[in-house]
């Protein structure tokens, strides 16, 4: 799954690529009792760290953006609860990005091999019965035991290494931090903050935003861009080269390099104003859950309202209650309308910030 269509769960028995199946998050499950867990840290996952035993009752993990993939073996699901900390100041550090249609290629490739993967246990269990006749039933005993664990352990293994293969195959289908320069970096951030901040909101979780777009397009906005800014970076990468030998570079040579650098520039510029038009659609969504709160809240005022009439109908028997109760009512109706206003504005922002895609 890619940013944006990530579900909020992790199944308790498997390995997931982190910005392909899983968000970077606060998780926890219900019952990690006898569980363990492993999060493949560093460029490539070479640095793992883990816990097990797990003890039993609640227990939770951080995944970060900047870990490479998540391995868990408990009984009960993880549920996400946070988005990933983040430093106050401190600008978001961007996760890996893969190409939206990856994770669904490589679910059919591992359900493909899935059968395959039983033959190990009932190999070694066909040996057993093969050879009980000769060498007694002890050995068909020992053989089934071994089948036993074999097919307890075998099957995840096997998928989840078949998997890491086809994803390395796929290198060109996803892209790392450590693919990006600095500034190419910062402007992921931008963007996967943007995308996180819509996704995450009340109203887009309440259904009062385009799903299709927050759901389909966002994951195919973000992949367009990082694909861009890998592109521009590796060809500032090599404009540092060429700076790094300035002394040895003919002016001939400086005068054809200048209009390639003011196309890339150009090109810096561009992108930025699609990461600019993210945000803007963010900030409209983080406006959007204002309204909405504040309605929420009205809604539960306007759940006792009779209470309110009822009690100023006992206290107040003159026309001097009908303009409060009118005055209440107006108030009601505006904050409907301004939260209608701002689910309007976030929705207009979102088109300009979500062009269609090309496929």
């Amino acid at each position: 799954m890619t940013s944006g269509t990530w579900s909020n769960s992790i199944p308790g028995v498997g390995t997931y690529f982190v910005g392909i199946d899983v968000a970077p998050g606060r998780y926890r499950c219900e019952d990690g009792k006898g569980g363990w867990w492993v999060r493949f840290t560093g460029p490539g996952g070479g640095d793992p760290v883990g816990s097990w035993p797990l003890p039993a009752g609640p227990t939770e993990i951080e995944i970060t953006p900047t870990d490479f993939a998540f391995e868990t073996h408990v009984g009960t699901y993880w549920q996400r609860i946070a988005p990933p900390r983040q430093e106050d100041g401190a600008p978001p550090e961007p996760r890996p990005v893969a190409d939206p249609g990856l994770k669904a290629e490589l679910d059919t490739i591992v359900a493909r091999r899935r059968p395959l993967v039983w033959l190990a246990p009932l190999t070694v269990l066909g040996m057993g019965l093969l050879g009980a006749p000769v060498l007694g039933s002890l050995w068909l005993l020992g053989l089934a035991m071994m089948a036993v664990l074999v097919a307890l352990g075998s099957p995840a293994v096997s998928l989840d290494l078949q998997r890491a293969r086809e994803l390395a195959r796929r290198r060109d289908r996803y892209l790392t931090p450590e693919d990006l320069d600095g500034e190419a970096r910062d402007l992921l951030g931008r963007v996967q903050a943007a995308i996180d901040t819509v996704r995450d909101s009340e109203v887009n979780r309440a259904g009062l935003l385009d799903e299709v777009d927050n759901a389909v397009t966002l994951p195919r906005q973000e992949w367009e861009i990082a694909q861009v800014l890998a592109r521009q970076s590796d060809l500032r990468k090599e404009h540092r080269v060429w700076a790094a030998a300035d002394e040895s570079v003919v002016p001939e040579v400086k005068a054809a390099l200048r209009p390639y650098q003011e196309k890339l520039d150009l090109s810096v510029a561009a992108v930025t104003r699609r990461v600019e038009a993210l945000e803007r659609y963010a900030e409209r969504t983080r406006a959007a859950d204002e309204a909405y709160r504040a309605q929420r809240h009205l809604d539960a005022l306007a759940a006792r309202a009779h209470e309110y009439d009822d009690l100023l109908a006992d206290s107040v028997r003159d026309d001097l209650a009908l303009p409060a109760i009118e005055r209440l009512t107006e108030q009601s109706d505006e904050l409907v309308r301004r939260l209608r206003d701002r689910l309007t504005e976030a929705a207009e922002a979102g088109g300009a910030a979500l062009p269609p895609s090309e496929e």
